[in-house]
């Protein structure tokens, strides 16, 4: 046993090592989907506004956008905001006094998504002239490289909350619905306090560091007032706080369930019917309430079905946490003997059947997850989400195969037990019945009896050839000297305690086997639960496989949308437009019929008329072009034509020729995409 106790805690560091190692800012299904300015164009002028778009709604915090100038200078003002009230955007107002130096500007953005999960990064853009950004340190977005140590912290806090909740959860309904002896054995009542009092810890340390982890700065924050307040005023700090006051009462309930737990005659958990059956409800009601703050704050609450995903992830939670709470139980219970108050026979198997609905619900929620999450075939290979699931997946048909080695193990136990009542009884019954001679027969017609049902055992037996004797069985002659001072019938009590002591050693011995093959396969069980309960919180962690493809999917339409690209030329003229900006725009930049823009600026920024600006498109990877563009000239500085024709798609090759006078001319080239 000390050698798979080694090999356990060698796996739950191991899994421990991997969340810390992991966790860092956890990636969320809101993706950033374009930018105004554009990511890496150079405008001319300074933008009044930096926009973001996202894939879905998205939370803003005070500092969601930081945009800073080529020294690192914060030329933001006032909070960020969302861009005409649309939740997929987020916008801050640029300062037009602060933002006048030309060169690079870097967009530093954090938000929170719709399930809970903050996302993160930075761009840059170019007013007047490309440079080189400025160098930020301690800006979130900007330069994560990795996991930090809140991430890590807030990982691990959120993986202990699951096997809390397995404990907590699988502990009371094995004790309720399965072994009501198990509540008097102290190894199960520390797993249902440590259950408790872990998914409490871990709740309020998890609610502690979302500040802190939203806002990507240290752990020296963590006591930060402000951003506490902060956390309880969104979705998932009410529902941690929600979490936290259930708890409170759960811990009201275990005291009411220790309080009325007594043994009778019956071995009954509670003495009176009413009081199991309240109990069992309130138990039931508390698990379901504290279950269903999960589903409410990560991937199921957002998304497509969310009132069908948010119940059915809830019974996912609660079968898992019945199942593998459970097996811990049934392992404690294991390591004790049944004399002693370990778990016997008929509970494993009522475990045993509590567990294959368990399993039975585990894998139907799980598929409709996994439809929901994954979306293809294919996300299964291609993503994050899809091979943790697989690794999820092998994980459980471990579990399920050591639990049909369980099933085996106990069904000999349960032939090994009813063999040893009946063998017991007939061993007990030859030997009472040579030592108690002619003068008892009454007595041994009712060992006969017990031996022939097969029901009472043989210490049953030897007592009933003492009928009325009230001796001590440790020392029955030294107890009955008074009561019957014949020497040989105190050597014949004797003899038969011995009997009763060697036929119960014997049932212990030879059930032994057994039971310990039993103990090791459940042990095993546990063990890779360990395992599930770990890639079940980087599942949470990771954005579902359907989120990625549809990110993927607006994130190639949008990459392959208008074309909008500012390009700087110098005809190396003295005229007035021999040095500027020339902007194109393609719309809706696809094959067929597309509009095309030119607007033209000087050095200082203004649109500005030059003798002859030329548009040609090429597209080498299928030896077509130049096709030339018939400009017509629309304004000051402002080319454009609505019949341009691209006949494929595909890189193409955009260059404009800008003439400023009769001998000076440059051409500047840039790739755009045709989708």
């Amino acid at each position: 046993m000390k050698r798979y106790a080694r090999s356990a805690a060698a796996l739950l560091a191991l899994l421990v090592a991997l969340l810390l190692g992991g966790a860092g800012v956890a990636s969320a299904h809101a993706a950033l989907l374009s930018t105004d300015p554009a990511q890496g164009s150079v405008v001319a002028v300074p933008p009044t506004a930096v926009t973001l778009h996202f894939s879905e709604s998205v939370t803003l915090e005070p500092d969601a956008l930081r945009v800073f100038d080529p020294s690192g200078k914060r030329v933001d003002t006032g909070t960020a905001g969302h861009a005409s009230g649309d939740a997929s955007t987020a916008q801050v107002r640029i300062d037009a006094s602060a933002a006048a130096a030309q060169g690079t500007y870097t967009v530093a953005w954090r938000v929170i998504s719709a399930d809970t999960h903050p996302v993160a990064g930075a761009f840059t853009f170019s007013i007047g002239r490309s440079s080189a950004p400025a160098t930020l340190t301690g800006v979130a977005g900007v330069g994560d490289s990795g996991p930090t140590a809140t991430g890590s912290l807030y990982g691990l806090t959120r993986g202990v909350q699951y096997g809390a909740m397995a404990l907590l959860v699988g502990s009371v309904g094995a004790v309720l619905l399965c072994w009501p002896g198990g509540l008097r054995l102290r190894g199960v009542q520390r797993l249902m306090i440590a259950g408790w009092a872990g998914l409490l810890l871990s709740t309020l340390a998890e609610l502690a560091l979302r500040g802190t982890y939203e806002a990507g700065t240290g752990l020296g924050k963590v006591f930060d007032l402000s951003l506490l307040r902060q956390v309880l005023g969104e979705k998932l700090g009410v529902l941690l706080a929600v979490r936290v006051l259930l708890l409170a009462g759960a811990g009201v309930f275990l005291a009411l369930l220790g309080g009325h737990a007594h043994e009778d005659e019956s071995g009954a958990l509670v003495a009176e019917r009413r009081r199991r059956i309240g109990l069992g409800v309130t138990g039931a009601l508390l698990s379901i309430a504290i279950a269903v703050t999960w589903p409410l704050g990560d991937h199921a609450s957002v998304g497509m079905q969310v009132p069908l995903a948010v119940t059915l992830d809830t019974v996912h939670i609660l079968s898992m946490s019945l199942w593998l709470g459970g097996l811990a139980t049934v392992l404690v219970g294991l390591r004790a003997l049944t004399r002693a108050g370990g778990i016997d026979v008929r509970a494993v198997g009522r475990f045993s059947t509590l567990a294959f609905w368990c399993v039975a619900a585990l894998t139907a929620t799980g598929v409709y997850q996994a439809w929901r999450g994954l979306g293809s075939w294919s996300a299964l290979t291609d993503t994050t989400y899809g091979r943790l699931l697989l690794v999820k997946i092998g994980a459980v048909l471990v579990i399920l195969g050591a639990a049909w080695m369980s099933r085996r193990w106990l069904a000999l136990l349960r032939a090994d037990a009813s063999a040893e009542d009946a063998t017991g009884s007939a061993e007990a019954t030859e030997v009472l019945e040579a030592e108690a001679g002619a003068g008892t027969g009454v007595v041994l017609a009712e060992v006969s009896a017990a031996a022939r049902g097969g029901e009472q055992t043989a210490e049953r037996a030897a007592d009933a050839v003492g009928v009325g004797d009230t001796t001590d069985p440790a020392d029955p002659a030294g107890a009955d000297a008074d009561a019957d001072p014949d020497p040989e019938r105190a050597a014949q009590l004797a003899r038969q305690a011995r009997a009763r002591q060697q036929a119960r050693q014997r049932k212990a011995r030879e059930a032994a086997p057994a039971r310990g093959m039993l103990l090791r396969s459940v042990a095993l069980e546990a063990v890779f639960a360990v395992v599930v309960l770990g890639l079940t919180t980087a599942l949470t962690n990771s954005p579902p496989g359907r989120a990625v493809a549809e990110q993927q999917a607006v994130a190639k339409a949008a990459a392959h949308g208008p074309v909008d690209v500012t390009l700087p030329y110098d005809t190396t003229g003295s005229t007035r437009g021999a040095k500027g900006k020339v902007t194109i725009d393609i719309d809706p930049a696809r094959p067929g019929q597309n509009t095309l823009h030119a607007y033209l600026y000087d050095s200082t920024g203004k649109p500005v008329d030059v003798p002859e600006i030329d548009i040609a498109l090429s597209l080498k990877s299928k030896n077509l072009g130049p096709l030339a563009v018939k400009l017509d000239h629309l304004d000051i500085g402002h080319w454009g034509t609505a019949d341009l024709e691209l006949p494929l798609a595909g890189q193409w090759t955009l260059a404009v020729t800008v003439r400023s006078d009769d001998i000076d001319e440059a051409t500047v080239t840039t790739p755009v995409t045709v989708g």
